[in-house]
């Protein structure tokens, strides 16, 4: 396998776009990858996307965003896997480039959410759960991780504040990234007053319904030479899988997928969890934060609360999350979000985060996840200095 480089980011803002379309978001977000790159040249296109059927009614993304990207005639093909489409796609276009099949992959995740009633969005994102025996009795997304909230909460001894740090953490994030959705900082205190959807989680335990695409130029070392000094090298991107159905699961509080995607990552990329610099979670909601943290062995079970308390995973701490404000407040547009963490791990490594850099970032993590745990893409990526 050969080194790959991510040579070109390119994002649009996350938020209610009432004016632009899917194919337009999508290829916006190609545009400005390829211009952050100082390229037009591409061997082939993948796309992450999960609910363009349901809320679009747009199937066959691959040769559409080509097609409006100004790169009709190149390989061209979606990839959907529920919330994890962009890191799957990601995943895809890494084999592609590492392989020597193409020298060149662009990679684009987009989703469109916000032009359907709330009800369909729910209904769509319901489908990355178990069909026959979750969704057919009535469990949204929502009520998925309230229940393994709950549990969690049961089985340590918890309480919903003791979650509340790594809320206030991505707000204030999100306050310095133009791109982000909610750029106002919370307190623990507006937490503890807020609304419940599906208790314990509340509105601001939930990432939001919203829009939005982002793009990364994926290259061989040979063409990356030829593209000046601006490229971060991946070191790894693995997958993992486990049971759809959280009660098909040995244990519901162990994301298993995520175990066994975050040890191959390390293994491949020669490194520890003590060695990475920053951690863009799979932050969909806070238990999705705590679960993750554990399961990729950066804290014991239990005690992933303790980061949060401790003040560890602010910019100036040992593991610093969500740093541009993570799918919590920079917004979650499902099949573009595993896209959305790489083009931030990338700006971290590249030392172009602006108020939000990372001092000295060298080793940057980005997980991804599908579902409530079935498919998770970990991705570790190494500045060029």
């Amino acid at each position: 396998m050969s080194d790959v480089f991510a040579v070109g980011v390119g994002q649009t803002e996350v938020g209610e776009h009432w004016d632009r379309s899917l194919r337009q978001l999508g290829a916006a977000a190609a545009r400005a990858a390829l211009a952050d790159a100082g390229t037009d040249e591409v061997d082939a296109l993948y796309v992450g996307n999960m609910l363009a059927g349901d809320l679009s009614g747009q199937h066959h993304l691959g040769p559409l965003i080509a097609e409006h990207a100004g790169l009709l005639g190149v390989e061209a093909i979606a990839v959907e896997a529920a919330c994890g489409s962009g890191g799957a796609a990601f995943r895809t276009a890494y084999t592609a480039v590492a392989s020597g099949l193409v020298g060149s992959a662009l990679v684009v995740g987009v989703e469109k959410m916000t032009d359907r009633p709330g009800k369909e969005v729910t209904q769509g994102l319901a489908t990355a759960a178990d069909a026959d025996f979750e969704s057919q009795i009535g469990l949204s997304f929502v009520a998925i991780n309230a229940l393994l909230m709950r549990r969690y909460l049961h089985e340590h001894r918890l309480t919903r504040d003791d979650f509340a740090p790594f809320i206030v953490n991505a707000h204030a994030n999100a306050v310095h990234n133009p791109n982000a959705m909610f750029r106002f900082p919370v307190t623990a205190a507006e937490l503890a007053r807020q609304p419940m959807v599906a208790d314990p989680i509340s509105v601001l335990d939930s990432s939001p319904v919203c829009d939005g695409a982002a793009a990364v130029l994926l290259c061989s070392a040979e063409r990356a030479r030829g593209l000046g000094g601006r490229a971060a090298r991946v070191r790894a991107c693995t997958v993992g899988t486990d049971t759809i159905a959280l009660h098909d699961r040995r244990d519901p509080l162990e994301l298993s997928a995520a175990v066994r995607s975050s040890r191959r990552a390390f293994e491949v990329a020669g490194v520890a969890p003590a060695d990475i610099d920053l951690f863009e979670v799979h932050d969909a909601f806070s238990i999705m934060t705590v679960l993750a943290l554990e399961a990729a062995g950066f804290a014991e079970r239990g005690r992933a609360v303790a980061l949060g308390a401790s003040g560890a995973i602010a910019r100036g701490g040992q593991l610093p999350l969500s740093t541009m404000g993570g799918l919590k407040a920079r917004g979650h547009p499902v099949g573009a979000t595993g896209v959305y963490q790489i083009v931030e791990v990338v700006l971290q490594l590249r030392g172009e985060a602006g108020e939000n850099q990372v001092a000295d970032a060298a080793l940057g993590m980005a997980q991804n996840i599908g579902g409530s745990g079935a498919t998770v893409v970990t991705t570790v990526l190494e500045a060029v200095r």
